[in-house]
């Protein structure tokens, strides 16, 4: 029979190892798990260490609270807190949208909404949102705003790049109101103001016709939901008599849209070939390529500096496969794509994630495409809005070069 002594020798044994078992056990679980002690909650060290890097926020939050002498909101604090942590990357393609904004920004991709009817870009130059051409019939284009034209405030509002999403959101809305721009026009002294009435803008992003000699043309105005059905379309409607030799594709101030749309676009015109790759930080990378079935045309793409994103890469793509010339001025250069990040409360991050890159291994981000033939448009035509094919000197060029390739 075991001794007393080597029980009680056994028993404090075994307590002790218990102890230490379950105070690891402790250790190991509190890592992974907030552990609630009374008031107190027992977190990781991890996490303890990521609330110290953001004490000084919640402690100036108090402060406004406690003494600042107007009124002040909770959550107001918190979204400028974040917009202020976006801004510092000083990436103006990078933002954050309250719940209220987010709502406000969603756009119906049918293609028709409530607006002026004005397509807006920000220049690089001065960083203001420039008018890149009204649309037909549209209010902007019925008021007199032409392409050129910096938006200064819209309702009295100031706008720039920094609120770049904000103010085109702004210029929507339902059908019957109003809303008054202010505008920088050059060689004009003082500011112009327009109050324009919304209306419901139907905007087609393809047109199509014959130009001469088996040369058709083909304009995109942005690669939205449908563009490539439409193009799809037009591209078989100048190919009906067998009578198309070579294709001009106009993306001249074209901002640029779906990346998908704009592939399924390059897939028709290139054989088997890539289109465009992209890289995040990581160097991860993510190639779109075209299928060995393409239009087998000669092509001129027209380009010039408001053909952006998507745009540029479909010109990157005809120029490095050598499918084509790219005719005009040096183009926007805006070469990265943003994810969108959605929260449960309805707000949203837009982030710049991945860059652009040509099938040749080009960055166009900040740099832009650069022409094969480089021709600019009369300064008397820059802000035209209704150019005659024998004025359009870059449109011209392209005709001469397909000529002498078809001839």
């Amino acid at each position: 029979m075991m001794s007393r002594r080597k029980l009680a020798l056994g028993a404090v044994i075994l307590i002790l190892i218990s102890s230490i078992v379950t105070g690891v056990l402790t250790i190991k679980i509190s890592e992974y798990i907030n552990v609630k002690k009374g008031d107190r909650v027992i977190i990781s060290r991890e996490d303890y260490n990521k609330l110290m890097k953001v004490q000084k926020m919640y402690e100036i939050k108090d402060l406004i609270k406690k003494r600042y002498i107007g009124e002040s909101d909770d959550q107001a604090l918190m979204d400028g807190a974040i917009k202020g942590m976006v801004a510092t990357l000083g990436d103006r393609y990078s933002a954050y949208l309250t719940p209220e904004e987010n709502a406000e920004l969603q756009i119906n991709l049918s293609g028709t909404y409530g607006g002026v009817g004005l397509l807006v870009t920000i220049d690089p130059e001065d960083m203001m949102i420039t008018v890149v051409k009204p649309f037909k019939d549209s209010p902007g284009m019925k008021a007199g705003i032409l392409p050129g034209d910096k938006l200064v405030k819209i309702d009295g509002k100031e706008v720039s790049y920094k609120n770049y999403d904000l103010a085109v959101n702004m210029l929507r809305g339902e059908k019957g109101t109003q809303v008054t721009v202010t505008i920088y026009r050059e060689g004009e002294e003082d500011l112009l103001e327009f109050t324009l009435v919304r209306d419901i803008i139907v905007q087609d992003t393809i047109e199509h016709r014959m130009l001469k000699d088996g040369i058709g043309y083909i304009s995109i105005s942005s690669f939205d939901q449908n563009t490539a059905e439409e193009f799809t379309k037009g591209l078989e409607a100048l190919m009906e008599n067998n009578e198309l030799k070579a294709l001009v594709v106009d993306v001249r101030n074209n901002p640029g849209g779906y990346l998908h749309i704009c592939t399924q676009i390059a897939d028709l015109l290139l054989p088997e070939a890539l289109i465009v790759y992209t890289e995040d930080k990581e160097g991860n990378r993510d190639e779109k390529w075209s299928d060995e079935e393409s239009i087998g045309l000669p092509i001129a793409v027209l380009v010039n500096e408001m053909s952006a994103s998507a745009s540029e890469i479909l010109a990157g793509a005809i120029q490095d496969n050598s499918a084509g010339f790219v005719i005009g001025t040096q183009t926007y250069g805006k070469g990265s794509v943003q994810a969108i990040i959605d929260f449960k409360d309805g707000s949203t991050l837009k982030l710049t994630t991945e860059r652009y890159y040509t099938p040749n291994g080009k960055s166009i981000d900040g740099v832009g495409v650069t022409p094969d033939v480089q021709v600019e448009l009369p300064k008397e035509l820059l802000k035209k809005l209704d150019i005659k094919d024998e004025e359009d000197t870059q449109l011209q060029k392209a005709i001469e070069m397909l000529e002498r390739v078809i001839s």
